[in-house]
């Protein structure tokens, strides 16, 4: 449990600062979302999967690095959050390939924390072109996550949010 308090203390202040798209939610909300919608909804309890949620947009959204997560925390939490970061000196369709395909390739703890991700987006995401982006990469995740069974109970559960929200 300290790894994953020090990953939500850690994630609060990289992100200190910034703001969620609504131009009021402090952004740090959002990855402790995701972390407390891996655990209570998903079921998952192993330590780095969890740091990994609490972290996965520190590489994208923040100064933060690979080898600034290794040095704080392990190779596998800052691997978990490298394969969820997206390479932003991409064009933008190559990159969203890119990262969709690393997705389909990662291990179950990233697909975990990225339906998570996905589940939180939809749900902060209102009206408009926010919800629109939110249901196409939700359903995408749907397509290239669907072949695997272990993943069903949490792609139901984004099915759910998408026809509720």
């Amino acid at each position: 449990m300290d790894l994953v308090l020090k990953a939500v203390s850690y994630a609060a202040w990289k992100h200190q600062g910034q703001i969620r798209k609504d131009g009021r939610t402090p952004y740090a909300a959002h990855p402790m979302r995701v972390l407390l919608t891996v655990v209570r909804e998903l079921g998952e309890s192993d330590p780095d999967t969890l740091a990994a949620a609490a972290l996965h947009d520190t590489i994208e959204d923040t100064t933060t690095d690979l080898d600034d997560l290794v040095k704080e925390f392990n190779e596998t939490v800052a691997g978990y959050v490298a394969l969820l970061t997206k390479d932003k000196r991409m064009p933008e369709e190559p990159r969203e390939d890119a990262y969709f395909a690393g997705l389909a390739a990662a291990p179950r703890a990233v697909k975990l924390v990225k339906i998570a991700d996905s589940i939180d987006n939809l749900r902060d995401s209102g009206q408009g072109g926010n919800r629109v982006k939110s249901l196409a990469k939700a359903e995408r995740l749907i397509r290239i996550f669907s072949d695997d069974p272990s993943l069903a109970p949490a792609l139901e559960l984004l099915k759910r949010v998408m026809f509720v929200v």
